[in-house]
């Protein structure tokens, strides 16, 4: 799975119309910027499915993986790395299947400490002829080997609830599977599964050959599963795959929810009300050029209990959604009119806010938003292409004081992880690029923020409308790559 790391992970934007911003002001901020390092090697990584996975719980432990210094047994295939977990400044390495020596990775965490994620195996996948990955479970720094469906050979955890179900993705047997390749890290065909107490469910699909789970957010809940099913086997000139449909699975049941009126959707996750957040291409395919290489106009929406609402955006094409938390405010960015710019944005209660930008930025989004309302992301320079980690806390937009640095998970106690962005990587964006995990832990006070790595958050003006006038062919240039990473499962 090294080079498809799950490549179906959308991770980190959202919404729709222009409303009025807030007003509050938020109180100046010190932090601790902790480099969460490696565990022996060169580098180190965030989560395997990127933007969207909740790798960071609310007692502060973050999850991840990491190049270690074991020898490579081959050569395209190094260095080996590790999944790891990072607690109250401790290092751990996870291991890995098969004698510790493959490759492992994180996807997500839960409240109690139990980690998803995958592992390579001795085996090789007779489709591709790349080690095979099984899901795995990491609970009591022991790891268990979930397996696979029927007679596949691989899996992936996607997300744990905090009940300790684990959802996943599996193959069912060894065939080929275009339309699997097409959406999934996997060759053959998949359906998502679940595991709990020793037991894999197989939950199928809405008709077609393979279903998919995505990074789960917030899904919190043990009889909640979100994700994306094929509805049948006839693939549609407008994608080059057979209808796409959003899914909820609850109590054994597999609920259809239909799209914005084009032939793909996906839902990305849900919260503990069963409030259902995704995307939609639109009536007739928009847009469609026979792929979802960044061509197809989708929107992001919003299911509840049966109410399917179109999020729209700022005047353009695309909004994309990223995060809902349990009050039902739902976080990502869309895009500006005549697609100029994306900006982050926030869906609470039926108004769409334009988060904005940092001062002299072009382009922002936002990742994740926790249970106080608030919001982190990424702020985008569209001169030099680096990006700015920034929070969004009652009205006021806050640089947090690190360049290249993505901001991609809040906990409730308002400490903020993420990932360097290595440079060449595209800010923001590149999730399979993304270099070491860091962690900021706000200080009481000010007080454990007296060292080197500490720094006090600088509260800007939101730049809500794109005021670089001279710079618009680099702006037009920059949305241009962004389309391309994010109209597309």
């Amino acid at each position: 799975m090294k080079s498809k790391t799950l490549k179906f992970a959308l991770g980190m934007v959202l919404l729709a119309e222009l409303a009025t911003p807030f007003l509050l002001v938020a109180q100046k901020t010190s932090y601790r910027l902790i480099d969460i390092g490696t565990l022996g090697g060169p580098s180190a990584h965030g989560p395997s499915n990127g933007g969207g996975s909740p790798f960071l719980n609310n007692p502060g432990t973050v999850v991840g993986s990491a190049d270690t210094s074991i020898p490579c047994n081959n050569p395209n295939n190094c260095p080996v790395f590790h999944a790891f977990r990072w607690q109250n400044g401790v290092l751990t390495d996870l291991g890995a299947l098969s004698a510790q020596v493959n490759d492992s990775a994180t996807n997500a965490i839960n409240a109690r400490g139990w980690i998803t994620g995958f592992s390579q195996t001795v085996e090789l996948d007779p489709v591709t002829g790349s080690p095979a990955g099984h899901a795995v479970l990491w609970a009591d720094d022991q790891i268990m080997d979930l397996g696979t469906l029927s007679t596949g050979i691989q899996s992936s955890g996607n997300y744990i609830n905090n009940g300790g179900a684990v959802v996943g993705i599996s193959t069912i047997d060894t065939t080929f599977d275009p339309f699997a390749t097409s959406l999934g890290p996997f060759s053959s065909p998949t359906h998502v599964f679940t595991w709990k107490n020793g037991v894999m469910q197989d939950l199928g699909t809405l008709g077609g050959p393979d279903s998919f789970s995505f990074s789960g957010c917030n899904n919190q809940r043990s009889d909640l599963v979100t994700g994306a099913s094929y509805t049948n086997l006839t693939a549609n000139a407008a994608t080059g795959f057979p209808t796409l449909h959003a899914f909820l699975w609850q109590n054994g049941k597999m609920t259809d929810i239909p799209t914005l009126g084009g032939t793909f959707a996906f839902a990305q996750c849900a919260n503990n009300q069963g409030q259902v957040v995704g995307q939609s291409n639109l009536t007739g395919d928009s847009g469609c050029d026979g792929s979802l290489d960044g061509s197809c106009f989708q929107h992001a929406f919003l299911w509840d209990h049966g109410m399917l609402t179109d999020l729209g955006t700022f005047g353009g094409d695309l909004s994309v959604a990223g995060w809902i938390n349990n009050a039902g405010d739902v976080v990502g960015g869309a895009y500006t009119t005549n697609d100029e710019s994306f900006h982050a944005t926030l869906w609470r209660q039926g108004r769409i806010t334009d988060l904005g930008t940092l001062p002299g930025d072009c382009a922002s989004a936002a990742s994740a938003i926790n249970s106080k309302g608030q919001i982190v992301g990424q702020s985008f320079n569209c001169d030099t292409l680096t990006s700015r980690s920034v929070l969004w806390d009652m009205g006021s937009i806050i640089d947090l004081n690190v360049l290249s640095l993505d901001a991609l998970d809040i906990n409730d106690r308002g400490e903020i992880a993420g990932v360097e962005v290595p440079p060449g990587c595209f800010p923001g964006m590149d999730t399979l690029c993304a270099g070491p995990a860091f962690l900021l832990i706000p200080c009481a006070g000010g007080q454990g923020c007296e060292g080197k790595d500490s720094f006090i958050a600088q509260i800007e003006s939101p730049a809500i409308a794109t005021t670089l006038t001279q710079r618009r062919e680099n702006t037009k240039a920059f949305v241009a790559r962004l389309r391309s990473r994010l109209a597309k499962p």
